[in-house]
């Protein structure tokens, strides 16, 4: 992505922009002798998209919250795997490694995540596929996470690395939005496997799959890292 500078007259341009390519939607998309022009006309269709989404996202709105008893029973396991395939992570042993622009890149541990002040959230979780759940969720802000450990909160992303090869990424602004948070717990227990053991990440603003699961590493960055679902095409803003 490049860096959003999006003022009305910007945001009019970019949208005649794309009145010019409206076009493309009469093209036979199927049609192999032309699939390099439908790729791009989607990457720019989603570049736009993610664009409009940044600008419209206030990092001081909260996401709605529930009462215990809106509370999703059972819970949903949702991953791109099925649930006896969830990763098994040793707390004991888990380290989160810390890469990029970050002052302090020691690894930490969990029982150092869990004596930082801890936040509990009772949000709504909304697939992508169209289904939503509500649960309630335990940990740390992301925001005072990356304040502690000294990262460049002038960066434009937050990178995750997961147990089971899955990676995702959001933008900054997101990442400091105080419902964002490493969450370490889950209708008031320890994470278990499928749902993410031994910290996940819960950001209520944006869909499912922008809350990687089973982190074991964190990044701070200006390159975009892009995530599992969006090199196969989804949206990468993801959310409000």
């Amino acid at each position: 992505m490049k860096p959003l500078t999006l003022d009305r007259r910007k945001l009019l341009g970019r949208a005649l922009a794309l009145g010019a390519l409206t076009p493309l939607a009469g093209c036979d998309f199927d049609n192999l002798r032309h699939p390099d022009l439908a790729d791009e006309f989607l990457r720019l269709m989603s570049g736009w998209n993610n664009e409009v989404q940044a600008a419209l996202f206030d990092p001081n709105t909260l996401a709605p919250t529930f009462k215990p008893s809106q509370i999703t029973r059972p819970p949903r396991f949702n991953a791109f795997y099925g649930i006896d395939r969830a990763p098994q992570v040793d707390p004991a042993t888990w380290r989160l490694n810390l890469t990029g622009r970050i002052g302090n890149k020691q690894p930490w541990r969990l029982a150092q995540l869990r004596a930082m002040t801890q936040e509990s959230q009772i949000t709504r979780l909304i697939c992508v596929e169209g289904w939503r759940v509500v649960g309630q969720w335990g940990g740390v802000r992301l925001g005072d996470f990356l304040r502690l450990i000294n990262a460049d909160l002038k960066a434009r992303y937050v990178s995750f690395q997961c147990a089971d090869g899955y990676f995702e990424s959001i933008d900054m602004a997101s990442a400091l939005q105080p419902q964002t948070i490493l969450a370490l717990d889950f209708l008031g227990a320890p994470l278990t496997a499928p749902f993410g053991a031994p910290v996940r990440l819960r950001i209520p603003t944006k869909l499912g799959y922008k809350n990687a699961k089973s982190i074991v590493a964190l990044g701070v960055t200006n390159q975009f890292p892009s995530g599992y679902w969006e090199k196969q095409g989804y949206n990468w803003f993801g959310g409000s």
